[in-house]
């Protein structure tokens, strides 16, 4: 937790003021009961109005005072509390766009939206607590020790017995809470994941009637968490009580001795009554330390979490000395290249070796599993080579910085997603600076025009996923976006599974000339996509079994005829 607090040093202006205002404040606390014993035992005992006057006067100014310190630190403190919170989300949402898609697969999205914000939270609320608990509180306790003895020493012996129970009792909750909540957030962690799968699955869910599967598993994670937070919540119900109890029993032990020290005339009633007020901000204090101590073991549990996220560096990273190529090609080489995937027993990809060029189209096309996006995610590296080389532009992708490799790239994923926001800042999230006109070019080849105007135009939202558009509407949008960018490669993952024969003709004529001068990667699952490509590579468990055109495959690949004799007749394969 410490290396997360270093990330308050740029308050540290803001720290210093509230430090020296939540000083002042005690200050001006200690002070009072000492000026409420004047009162008593000089002018009450005296019958000394002025005096009571002047003293309660100073009493009041006293306490106004501390009032403005108090107000002033905490909004200081809430201000840096927050700050401190935003920098901290900052800096986990740099670094988790700074993964690969190995590292996500490590953490988890939902722990990674739960480490974003619960956790953050609990850091957020626990700096809170520290910048007005952690002066304040052994300011208090300090000073109430000092000035406790110094009215009566001898009473203040009643002290030996009480604050090391209370210390005690702290440090058991804190043993036994720390386990709690660290259980508690990997809990929260399972609550969030079978919630966000219930709202993402929702059509599924609904479609297969599992409506009430769902909401049994919903209810297994959600009573795992109540009861952790049962346990929790016990601990704290019991320590609280306790702590009253001691503190009560204290003060019942000051008045009975205290009595016994009046009476015998070694004790004024004032030094008492401001005795049993330094003996309550004491044990207040005290209390104070252990709520910070409640809130402690959470937070310690919290920033683990967070620091897993900071610490965990990208297995792929740019080079220090990057490279770019000379010239615009989009040459595309990959030279034995094989990878695994972590944990995996086989290789998702053997001994890969093809090229594609500019003004080539290249299929790959597969049977399901058979490594086909996992070969295309490795030239925009979002995977590492186990071994082997992938080229672009006759340069090592590893050779070269990550934002300039993706730039000469447009990528139609698989998995087809869209943004919160309008169809014209869907296709310009390809080029920010695309004009209007570059937009609704990149619409009309990719046959988006008709249905773009029939939603009321490129100023009609996309809502977040895209929910409110089809599939096959959402593939062109996709598609679009990649356009729009007119990069030097451009690679599509299946991305026309979802359109119609008809869409898909039009759709491919009006990209040929658009990306003659490109290289064009296309996966494909539809043998009729693929017959004009000038090379289809054929992938069966990892392995390259065939690379040629449509007819010489024909001929020398089996695995590439039984998957067109599946989709095509006879007459067609003739």
């Amino acid at each position: 937790m410490i290396k997360l607090l270093k990330n308050l040093r740029p308050f540290w202006i803001s720290i210093s003021i509230i430090s020296i205002l939540v000083f002042l404040q005690a200050i001006s606390e200690l002070y009072l009961p000492n000026l409420m014993s004047d009162i008593v035992d000089t002018g009450i005992v005296n019958g000394d109005t002025n005096y009571i006057l002047r003293i309660g006067g100073m009493m009041l100014l006293v306490a106004l005072a501390a009032g403005v310190f108090t107000i002033t630190a905490s909004y200081m403190t809430a201000k840096t509390a927050v700050a401190f919170g935003k920098v901290l989300r900052n800096k986990v949402f740099s670094r988790v766009e700074s993964y690969s898609l190995q590292e996500f697969n490590k953490i988890g999205t939902a722990s990674l939206i739960t480490r974003t914000t619960n956790d953050i939270n609990q850091m957020q609320n626990v700096v809170l607590i520290i910048l007005r608990m952690m002066i304040y509180a052994p300011l208090m306790f300090i000073g109430g020790v000092i000035m406790s003895i110094q009215k009566d020493a001898r009473l203040a012996m009643i002290l030996v017995v009480a604050l090391p129970v209370l210390i005690l009792l702290i440090f058991a909750v804190m043993k036994k809470g720390i386990p709690l909540f660290k259980a508690m957030q990997k809990k929260l962690d399972k609550v969030n994941l079978v919630f966000r799968e219930g709202l993402t699955g929702i059509r599924v869910i609904r479609a297969f009637n599992r409506t009430g599967h769902e909401s049994a598993r919903f209810d297994e994670a959600s009573l795992d968490l109540t009861q952790t937070g049962i346990q929790v919540n016990r601990l704290m119900a019991v320590m609280m009580p306790v702590m009253f109890l001691i503190i009560n029993l204290v003060t019942i032990a000051v008045v009975w001795f205290g009595g016994h020290r009046i009476d015998s005339g070694a004790m004024q009633v004032g030094d008492l009554m401001a005795f049993i007020q330094y003996i309550m901000r004491i044990m207040f204090s005290l209390m104070m330390l252990s709520m910070m101590f409640v809130f402690l073991p959470r937070a310690s549990a919290s920033a683990v979490r967070i620091n897993e996220v900071l610490d965990m560096h990208p297995e792929i990273v740019d080079p220090e000395n990057p490279l770019t190529s000379s010239g615009i090609t989009g040459r595309v080489e990959f030279r034995n290249v094989s990878f695994v995937y972590p944990g995996a027993e086989e290789p998702a990809l053997k001994n890969i070796s093809f090229a594609a060029g500019p003004g080539e189209t290249t299929a790959i096309i597969g049977s399901t599993g058979s490594g086909k996006t996992t070969l295309v995610s490795m030239i925009p590296r979002f995977y590492e080579a186990a071994s082997g080389t992938v080229l672009v532009d006759g340069i090592p992708v590893s050779e070269m910085s990550q934002e300039y490799l993706r730039s000469k790239i447009g990528f139609v994923p698989q998995k087809t997603s869209l943004f919160t926001g309008s169809v014209l800042e869907n296709i310009r999230f390809g080029k920010d600076d695309a004009t209007e006109e570059e937009v609704a070019h990149a619409a009309g080849i990719a046959q988006a025009t008709d249905f773009i105007m029939e939603r009321g135009g490129y100023d009609s939202l996309i809502t977040q996923g895209g929910t409110n558009v089809s599939g096959g509407q959402k593939q062109r949008l996709s598609i679009a976006r990649a356009l729009v960018r007119k990069p030097e490669i451009y690679i599509f993952d299946d991305s026309f599974s979802a359109l119609d024969f008809k869409t898909d003709a039009r759709l491919r004529r009006a990209m040929k000339s658009e990306t003659a001068a490109s290289t064009v990667i296309i996966v494909s699952q539809r043998v009729g996509s693929i017959l004009n490509a000038d090379r289809i590579i054929v992938l069966d468990k990892g392995e390259i079994c065939g690379i040629g055109k449509h007819k010489e495959l024909l001929g020398i690949c089996g695995v590439y005829r039984e998957i067109v004799s599946s989709q095509l007749s006879e007459e067609e394969l003739a």
